[in-house]
C-alpha cells in the first residue's frame, strides 16, 4: 500500500499532521482510531459467528398454526337488488 512512499514523503505527511492537529491532539486521535478499528473487528467477528452458526443449525420446524379468531362483528352482503343485507352472528 505504501510501497511508493519514501522516507521524505512520510516525514512530510507527519509534519503536516502535527501542524494541522497539534502535538497534544495526536494521541487522542490515534486512540480513537484504535477503538474504532477494534469495534469494527469485533462486529465482523460477531457477524461471522452468527452466519456460521446459522449455516450449521438445522432448519427450525414451522410453528403450529394458530386458531382463527372469530369475531362477532356484523357481516354485510349485497343482494341482487343492490341492497345491503346485514347479518349478526353470535
Amino acid at each position: 500500500m505504501f510501497e511508493n512512499l519514501g522516507f521524505g514523503e512520510i516525514l512530510l505527511i507527519i509534519i503536516v499532521i502535527v501542524v494541522f492537529f497539534g502535538p497534544k491532539r495526536i494521541p487522542d486521535i490515534a486512540q480513537s482510531i484504535g477503538k474504532g478499528i477494534r469495534e469494527f473487528k469485533r462486529a465482523m467477528k460477531d457477524v461471522q459467528d452468527e452466519v456460521s452458526t446459522a449455516m450449521s443449525d438445522k432448519p427450525k420446524e414451522s410453528p403450529t398454526p394458530q386458531k382463527k379468531l372469530e369475531t362477532s362483528a356484523p357481516s354485510q352482503t349485497i343482494t341482487s337488488e343492490g341492497k345491503a343485507k346485514v347479518e349478526i352472528k353470535p
